[in-house]
């Protein structure tokens, strides 16, 4: 299967920045990734899609973080990214990577999978 891994969280003024980086291992070389998300969860709250990019590189930004956070991926590295500037206190939470695809086994042949990284915690302080 395909396991994920976060870093880069941290504690940061308003104001600043911080990259997460999303590592990716296991059955590489037969999986095909549709999507990679990010995903945050702040205290009390349910789990938001904040970023998504596609196989094609096609990006999606909730409306919140548009012009502020930048998503990317690099696929010989085998890792996303999300670039965060211009951080908010309301930003604060546990970010969350996910991937979307389908991955090829002679016993089962393709299917799907989704896989979650255990996060990494944002704390954004005015």
């Amino acid at each position: 299967q395909v396991q994920l891994v976060e870093s880069g969280g941290g504690l940061v003024q308003a104001g600043g920045s911080l990259k997460l980086a999303c590592v990716a291992s296991g059955r590489l070389s037969d999986s095909f990734f549709d999507a990679m998300n990010w995903y945050r969860q702040a205290p009390g709250m349910q789990r938001e899609l904040v970023a998504t990019i596609t196989a094609e590189g096609s990006t999606w930004y909730t409306s919140s973080v548009k012009g502020r956070f930048t998503i990317s991926r690099d696929n010989a590295a085998n890792t996303a990214y999300l670039q965060m500037n211009s951080l908010k206190p309301e930003d604060t939470a546990d970010y969350y990577c996910n991937a979307e695809g389908t991955t090829y086994s002679s016993a089962y042949g393709r299917e799907p999978f989704n896989s979650w990284g255990r996060g990494t915690q944002v704390t954004v302080f005015s």
